[in-house]
């Protein structure tokens, strides 16, 4: 059994003692398709090995709201500051309000070995993937859209004309689909964890993440062979 402190990382990284740079993954959806639940599902299982973006916003906090939990809260000068020193990795202004990716934070947790998810809408997720060839982008979806329908209607705090709203949305999301590189159907909370999990976990065997290791390999070679 892999211990907890080693957990995740490549034979290589363990062998060599190196602490690996954690992945990023994006993560999008249709609403109703589960993503909060499946994602909150993931962090309690393997809360030592990923770490969920949190947003910035120029809004104000809500009651019961805080800093750096919910959302790290910004003034409006304060977040078009960010915009301008490109410390964003994306961003969108809804009624009035910022919200964006801080890139500091990303990597942050990426450098400290923890696997960084991104939860975030279609063009947000396609902004980081420019930025970020390596990163993974992952579509959860429900089994079918009459599933969705029912997920919508099983909220119960949306009115049928919301509901409705959200379901032509979905038709216009769906023509990103193809986009993603990974379709992972929720239709078991567990399940669709396992297979995030599995997704995620395979990404430390890409060239990307073992590149210290094939020029390791490359110099022990040149050095054994001369």
């Amino acid at each position: 059994m892999i211990s907890e402190k080693n957990e995740g990382l490549s034979d290589g990284s363990r062998m060599r003692g190196n602490m690996r740079k954690g992945t990023l993954t994006i993560i999008s959806g249709f609403s109703g398709a589960g993503k909060g639940t499946v994602m909150k599902a993931l962090l309690a299982k393997y809360s030592s090995q990923y770490a969920l973006s949190i947003s910035a916003t120029s809004r104000k906090p809500r009651e019961g709201e805080v800093n750096g939990r919910e959302y790290f809260f910004k003034t409006k000068e304060e977040f078009e500051e960010l915009i301008a020193q490109e410390k964003l990795i994306e961003y969108a202004k809804y009624v009035d309000n910022y919200y964006g990716t801080p890139a500091d934070y990303v990597e942050e947790q990426r450098n400290a070995g923890k696997d960084m998810i991104l939860e975030i809408e279609i063009q947000g997720a396609l902004q980081v993937k420019e930025k970020y060839p390596e990163a993974m982008l992952i579509f959860l979806t429900p089994p079918s859209i009459q599933e969705l329908k029912n997920r919508l209607i099983g909220r119960g705090t949306e009115e049928m004309p919301v509901i409705e709203a959200r379901l032509r949305r979905a038709k216009e999301e769906a023509e990103y689909m193809d986009r993603y590189e990974y379709i992972v159907v929720n239709d078991t909370v567990e399940e669709c964890v396992e297979q995030i999990h599995r997704l995620i976990q395979s990404q430390h065997d890409q060239v990307y993440y073992r590149r210290d290791f094939i020029a390791e390999m490359k110099k022990e070679i040149e050095e054994f062979v001369s």
